[in-house]
């Protein structure tokens, strides 16, 4: 017996992420929609912009209820990484809780560094959930402009 099947295009692109996430080392996710509405997540990492101007590159990262001293920085080789967890709130007595879909746990998210940047100068700064990693250029990339004479 044959039975039809309704085409989910995005279905596809949900599996081609998990093989993805399991070719990196990461746990498959499942979204709302299973068996069970559940959503597990191994780990997790922040989302991040990147900028960059005639002085610096700038790397900020989104860490909504991550402590600063929860935070790690590093700069080893040329990688800069940021490290750190978001704890798990500790359950109420008296609360029920219906859905839990807010990722928990340790984070890591690494960067090389372009070949322009002065990884020994950088600094960092958090407020409000969001941490700004500047790192500036070295000198030796900065534009410098010559005047020409003519005579």
């Amino acid at each position: 017996m044959n039975a039809i099947t309704r085409w989910d295009p995005f279905k596809e692109l949900e599996d081609m992420q998990n093989r993805l996430n399991t070719m990196f080392g990461r746990a498959p996710v499942r979204k709302a929609g299973d068996k069970d509405e559940a959503l597990t997540v191994a780990e997790w990492a922040p989302l991040v912009d990147i900028t960059e101007d005639d002085k610096e590159y700038l790397i900020k990262a989104e860490l909504p209820e991550v402590k600063k001293e929860d935070i790690k920085l590093t700069v080893d080789e040329d990688v800069l990484t940021i490290t750190g967890e978001r704890k798990y709130e500790k359950e109420e007595k008296g609360k029920k809780y219906h859905r839990v879909e807010r990722a928990y746990g340790s984070f890591m998210r690494s960067f090389t560094l372009p070949e322009d940047a002065d990884g020994s100068k950088v600094s960092a700064e958090c407020k409000d959930g969001l941490l700004k990693v500047h790192l500036p250029k070295s000198e030796k990339a900065k534009p410098k402009s010559i005047e020409v004479k003519v005579s």
